[in-house]
């Protein structure tokens, strides 16, 4: 009976753990809608921080940094809302010309490989290629970045509040929990975040300006706008630049057939390459602190929980989870098996109790 008792509880604990993680995450999934402005609040919060108290150190005071800082966020927000919006109307009342062409391309493909004795009839072809679902994607694609910008509002009055409560925020918590550790966590996880957005953005941005270049010399319409549409998906681990190719690839066919369409796509390629083999590992390596394959099954996993805005912020929600669960004891072998360096994250744990 002993035996069996002491069997049955640690089944038991694993049962109700597994319980509650399901009922969160249901919760996570119901509450969504408003979970996700909060998320981009707080990721936007945490990259208005350091020029915050970069002007406070010069003795600016709060509320002036606050509103420097905001209206420097503001400015580069309408000034790409606006880009987006004159390249999306541009992009719109050229789509049936678009349309056509793709059609009339997909025609000629069909025809030079009947010519070359693949019987490929031409009904096949058009619905494989379909112009009005592969522009229309593109489309979609674009006009979902301006669906980020519904709750701007709320996203920026939040912003507004959590920067003005980041000053008192380490106070708060030495008063609250008394100890160390809560504030070491908290630092280690804003430090973490840091260094991840810095790390992507800056190696996003050159990915878009290389992205923007190829294109402009290729003729490709919009390349401005691509570029930018390579810059934000890079954000999504794996699977963003493949999307952010699409469009390019499908207007380089579009304008010029097949040849401007290969070489556009060569160029995508080659810059994910050097991006995702050579440049991300030797930084991301040292700086992120998660295996490739957690990194892959958190996209898949925050983007069905919390929809695109969770692919976008995938990462830096698991380091969270990642964080926490280093702090306990019996929890923090499954921290080690989400690091990409087992060795350095015991390590690194045990500095830390």
């Amino acid at each position: 009976m002993t035996d069996s008792g002491a069997t049955a509880l640690p089944a038991s604990r694993f049962l109700l753990s597994s319980a509650c993680l399901i009922i969160i995450i249901a919760g996570l999934q119901a509450a969504a809608p408003i979970l996700v402005p909060f998320l981009l609040s707080a990721f936007l919060a945490i990259l208005c921080a350091p020029p915050l108290l970069w002007l406070e150190s010069r003795r600016v005071p709060t509320a002036l940094g606050v509103t420097l800082v905001l209206l420097g966020v503001l400015v580069i927000g309408l000034l790409i809302t606006a880009f987006i919006g004159s390249s999306l109307a541009e992009f719109r009342h050229n789509l049936p010309f678009y349309q056509q062409r793709l059609a009339e391309t997909s025609t000629g493909i069909a025809g030079w490989l009947n010519g070359h004795g693949i019987d490929m009839p031409t009904e096949i072809m058009a619905d494989a290629f379909d112009p009005g679902a592969a522009m229309g994607l593109v489309g979609s694609l674009l006009s979902g970045l301006g669906g980020m910008l519904t709750n701007a509002f709320m996203i920026f009055l939040t912003v507004v509040f959590i920067l003005l409560e980041a000053v008192s925020l380490p106070e708060k918590l030495r008063g609250a929990f008394g100890g160390e550790d809560s504030r070491v966590h908290l630092q280690r996880f804003i430090d973490s975040v840091k260094r991840y957005l810095a790390i992507k953005t800056t190696v996003s941005l050159g990915t878009g300006v290389v992205v923007a270049i190829w294109l402009t010399i290729l003729g490709i319409d919009f390349p401005l706008l691509w570029g930018l549409l390579a810059f934000l998906l890079n954000f999504v681990p794996n699977i963003g630049s493949i999307i952010a190719a699409v469009p390019a690839v499908l207007l380089g066919l579009v304008q010029f057939g097949p040849g401007s369409a290969l070489f556009a796509a060569a160029g995508y390629v080659v810059v994910n390459i050097i991006v995702g083999n050579v440049i991300e590992p030797r930084f991301m390596g040292k700086g992120l602190g998660l295996s490739t394959l957690v990194v892959f099954l958190s996209l898949v996993f925050w983007g069905w929980v919390l929809g695109p805005v969770g692919m976008l912020l995938s990462v830096p929600l698991t380091m969270i989870v990642k964080i926490g669960l280093e702090a306990r004891e019996d929890t923090r072998w499954i921290s080690v098996l989400l690091d990409s360096a087992p060795g350095k994250a015991q390590t690194a744990a045990e500095s830390t109790t």
